[in-house]
């Protein structure tokens, strides 16, 4: 098949070169932008005066027929055109005639694609946006479900200090808000349209690109030609943003994997989103979480495949940045099925408030609060923290937990303390008394999920 852009050359390459160059078999899921981009185009190309109003309704009328026959699989996109762009003008060609052939006056692959991918791209945003606000609310719905469980908190992934297990949910709405926001952002930037930049210095013909990036909803057009047409920051930044949203999701999910071992036993999984052993029978294996948290690393070679490519390009546009496509899909695709499978796999967890209960008891958690309770008996803190300390060590020679020892022992460690030690290092009055805003404290809490709430409902 002859080449389109055969002229300076024969246009005939090598079969093995052909498929090389050739990028219809990433860049087909952008046929819908690529179709709805032409139809601005034309109709701004006739507007202007460079088409006439009949030939932009043949053309207008032919890509309309094309992207509904592409929907209803009545025209399948083959692997014989170059990209998408050349597969849409030879269909348009082959059924208007030579007013397919006047399509492409004022414009570029260059621009064409960079359109395409930036509409494409919003979209995602759009979508990955709606999905995180799901998982948002998901979250705010367990943490509600679940208020007044108390859990060990962690540092060094060692038991450090009471708090509500609804605290440690609310903890990643805190992280997927950004994760929206950063979305948001990155959305205004890349609504900019490069259409009209042509291959990189513009064109003679007199056109209107601001008209067609309003009919195509941009707020604004690329103002340089030449960034217009090798700009992909756009790229990367939505890149960064699903690198960091797949971060995210690998932290929550190696907690649930955690959390549902048996060593914790905090949460049960369920079996619709769980696994078993090919030889050991009373296995049930977290897979869901793992390959969410295994998943991760794909994306981020993702956006540092996009970066190596971009990283010594000289302007305007050079064939490297066909690459940018491979990375950016895998993106896509990985993080919305991520997002699809972990949303419904939280919803769905079993909590164990008792075992929370039972390893925030043993961990001696509410160490703090018994350093604080000297305090208010007017022991300097050095001094406080040293007899909390020991009460320790000695709970530890025991077998008992602070809640536990006797109120002799107490005294022997400190005569200060009395027998309201006990009502003030209680694991569930230990977070009731931590009032300071956005702390573990049960009306904190409260306040925090109408937050999220609120968030996501703007």
């Amino acid at each position: 098949m002859a080449k389109m852009w055969a002229g300076r050359t024969s246009g005939e390459t090598n079969q093995i070169a052909d498929d090389f160059n050739a990028s219809i078999s990433v860049d087909k899921r952008m046929y819908r932008e690529d179709i709805t981009g032409s139809m601005a185009h034309a109709a701004m190309l006739a507007k202007q005066g460079i088409l006439t109003k009949e030939e932009a309704d043949v053309i207008i009328d032919g890509l309309s027929g094309i992207l509904s026959d592409l929907d209803s699989g009545a025209l399948i996109i083959g692997t014989e055109d170059e990209d998408i762009h050349m597969f849409v003008e030879r269909i348009l060609t082959e059924r208007t005639g030579a007013y397919g052939k006047k399509l492409h006056t004022a414009r570029s692959r260059n621009d064409q694609v960079a359109l395409d991918i930036r509409m494409y791209l919003r979209n995602v945003c759009d979508e990955d946006i709606e999905l995180l606000k799901e998982l948002c609310a998901v979250i705010t719905d367990k943490a509600e479900e679940y208020e007044k469980a108390v859990m060990p908190g962690y540092t060094h992934l060692q038991r450090a200090q009471p708090i509500l297990f609804a605290h440690q949910l609310l903890a990643y709405a805190q992280m997927f808000l950004r994760d929206i926001g950063r979305l948001s952002d990155c959305r205004k930037r890349m609504n900019v349209s490069p259409i009209g930049s042509c291959a990189l210095a513009g064109t003679t013909y007199d056109t209107d690109r601001r008209f067609e990036a309003e009919k195509l909803s941009f707020d604004d057009i690329a103002q340089n030609s030449i960034d217009g047409v090798s700009d992909r920051d756009f790229c990367v930044e939505y890149l960064n943003a699903a690198a960091t949203i797949m971060m995210h999701l690998s932290r929550f999910s190696e907690e649930l994997v955690l959390w549902s071992s048996c060593e914790f036993g905090f949460i049960t999984i369920d079996d619709a989103f769980t696994t078993g052993s090919s030889i050991m029978p009373q296995k049930k294996n977290p897979d869901m979480a793992e390959l969410c948290r295994g998943k991760t690393g794909r994306v981020y070679g993702d956006l540092i495949a996009l970066l190596t490519v971009l990283k010594g390009l000289p302007l305007a546009y050079n064939k490297d940045m066909q690459e940018d496509k491979e990375p950016v899909f895998d993106a896509v695709d990985t993080v919305k099925n991520c997002l699809l499978v972990f949303t419904p796999m939280l919803a769905t967890i079993k909590v164990h408030e008792d075992r929370m209960m039972e390893a925030a008891k043993g961990g001696f958690i509410n160490a703090t609060d018994l350093a604080d309770y000297l305090v208010g008996k007017g022991v300097p803190f050095r001094d406080a923290y040293k007899v909390s300390g020991r009460a320790v060590a000695l709970c530890i020679e025991k077998a008992l937990t602070l809640e536990s020892l006797p109120l002799s022992d107490y005294k022997e460690l400190d005569a200060h303390i009395d027998d309201d030690v006990y009502g003030f290092i209680d694991l569930y009055i230990c977070v009731v008394k931590r009032i300071s805003e956005g702390g573990t404290g049960p009306d904190s809490v409260k306040k925090q999920i109408e937050w999220v709430r609120n968030k996501i409902s703007l």
